[in-house]
């Protein structure tokens, strides 16, 4: 069935990738970004002529996550124009890169804000239509350094990521009354088609950086991004995790798994986040909450 799909950060990487898959699987996309009339103009209009060419359904949507108006204004219009809203995908993201202690902590707070406080000013302008449904999947795009391994310099990228996963899993409790269901997709590490590094913020604070670099770190940033291509398969592609996303979407109310791992370096965090979600769900089993580890059928 045709879902009405609302995606963020989806000018690049998987959240691009997604948008493609799942407007070419047949649901209606509403790939949102910020500024599609400045800097991302031409993806804009590479988007839509590729939905005009196809006879896809992909539509680009103005959306900053960092303003609530903006959201507010775009999820509004998205209900307008659809009449409804079936799957939000958080996607929205930034990493940056460097010694932990070289990063201010308003550089720590600008990280957060985006691959995290973005999830709930979205999350507080869509739940009411999806209550209002009682029907609707939220998708969340984790990251496998949340129980896997985690090499260093990515500090304020990794531990954002954590929160935003640990925030998804509280989420899917507490909307599982209200027939909304989670899935959180978990990739590994991809060094081709999601621009993390290329796009990758940088520490204000030089002089730290240089007492690194001058020190026993020498050259160790660019020996950390080395490791990463090394440990990554030649043919690891990020459109797995966009053909993971269309599958979640496209099973049945009921079925969708609520953690997928794609995850070429196979770094543990399947074995991670398998103790993890299982202490979880034995914790509410105990305290007679169980039932809410799975989503009630109200439609």
């Amino acid at each position: 069935m045709n879902k009405t799909i609302l995606i963020t950060g989806a000018s690049s990487g998987f959240g691009r990738l997604m948008a493609t898959a799942l407007a070419r699987a047949g649901h209606t996309v509403y790939a949102s970004m910020r500024d599609i009339r400045g800097r991302n103009a031409s993806v804009s209009s590479e988007m839509t002529h590729l939905g005009e060419v196809e006879g896809i359904d992909l539509r680009v949507i103005e959306m900053d996550v960092q303003s609530e108006p903006s959201i507010e204004l775009a999820v509004a219009e998205v209900v307008n124009q659809a009449g409804r809203i079936d799957v939000v995908i958080h996607n929205a993201g930034h990493m940056v890169f460097g010694p932990a202690e070289a990063f201010t902590a308003e550089q720590y707070a600008a990280v957060y804000d985006v691959n995290v406080l973005s999830t709930q000013r979205v999350n507080r302008a869509v739940l009411p239509y999806l209550r209002r449904q009682k029907q609707g999947l939220l998708v969340w795009i984790s990251s496998s350094s949340s129980a896997g391994g985690t090499p260093p310099w990515l500090a304020p990228y990794f531990a954002a990521k954590a929160a935003m996963d640990a925030i998804a899993v509280q989420y899917a409790r507490e909307l599982s009354r209200w027939g909304i269901e989670t899935s959180i997709i978990v990739p590994g590490a991809f060094t081709k088609g999601t621009n993390h590094f290329a796009h990758a913020g940088h520490p204000a604070d030089e002089a730290r950086v240089a007492e690194y670099e001058d020190g026993p770190y020498a050259g160790f940033g660019q020996q950390v991004q080395e490791a990463f291509a090394a440990i990554v398969p030649s043919d690891a592609d990020a459109s797995l995790v966009a053909e993971a996303v269309v599958e979640v979407v496209n099973r049945e109310f009921g079925r969708r798994p609520f953690r997928v791992h794609i995850d070429p370096t196979q770094d543990g965090a399947n074995v991670g986040f398998a103790v993890l979600d299982r202490l979880r769900a034995e914790m509410l089993h105990r305290v007679g909450l169980g039932e809410l580890l799975t989503p009630r059928t109200l439609v």
